[in-house]
């Protein structure tokens, strides 16, 4: 079910750049297990009061993770083209899907990294303190948890979004600016073994 804040949901468009995935106890893939991933998600929470996302969309720039994910998880991940520049505090990601479509849907994003957040305010902490999937697998209800350490969070300034993947999710496209824009240098993860949910 849809988790809120202050009485409101929210819609997360995330840009990662993976590193050495690895599922399980599994050790991490250096080349298939590398790549950049843009995401459209939902903050939702169960039953049992688990918090985590739930993806709309997983734009990823190798073929192999993604036909695993889709085939194995019943993720919507896609492939796509995608690239990454960093110059200094200036990071920007561009991303245009390849299969399955709608084909050349994408986004550009570019953000100005600012100072290291020490104690997240509550909505922050809402939107970044997730550790699990929820996900529909073969009709039921499948909770993957993950685990890794705290983020370490930076502000972020927003300098360009040119995005439709949120609308090929399925969802209203943004009307203003976001309400938070969040940069990290990233933690490990881990992805545990999957929970049905009855």
């Amino acid at each position: 079910m849809p988790d809120t804040y202050e009485g409101l949901t929210y819609v997360g468009l995330v840009a990662f750049r993976m590193h050495r995935v690895g599922w399980f106890r599994a050790p991490g893939i250096p080349y298939f297990g590398t790549f950049p991933e843009v995401n459209v998600r939902l903050y939702s929470v169960d039953r049992q009061g688990r918090r985590g996302v739930v993806f709309r969309s997983l734009e990823a720039a190798r073929l192999l993770p993604v036909a695993i994910a889709r085939a194995a998880f019943q993720l919507p991940y896609v492939w796509a083209r995608m690239a990454i520049h960093r110059d200094r505090d200036t990071i920007a990601y561009t991303s245009s899907r390849r299969w399955p479509g709608p084909r050349g849907a994408g986004c550009q994003l570019k953000v100005r990294i600012g100072e290291r957040i020490e104690e997240p305010t509550s909505l922050e902490h809402f939107l970044t303190a997730r550790w699990g999937i929820h996900n529909s697998f073969s009709g039921r209800s499948v909770y993957l948890p993950n685990s890794h350490p705290r983020w370490p969070l930076h502000r972020a300034e927003l300098l360009h979004c040119d995005d439709d993947l949120v609308s090929a999710a399925g969802l209203p496209a943004c009307a203003g600016p976001p309400m938070s824009v969040l940069y990290s240098p990233g933690v490990p993860v881990r992805m545990g073994y999957p929970v049905i949910k009855r």
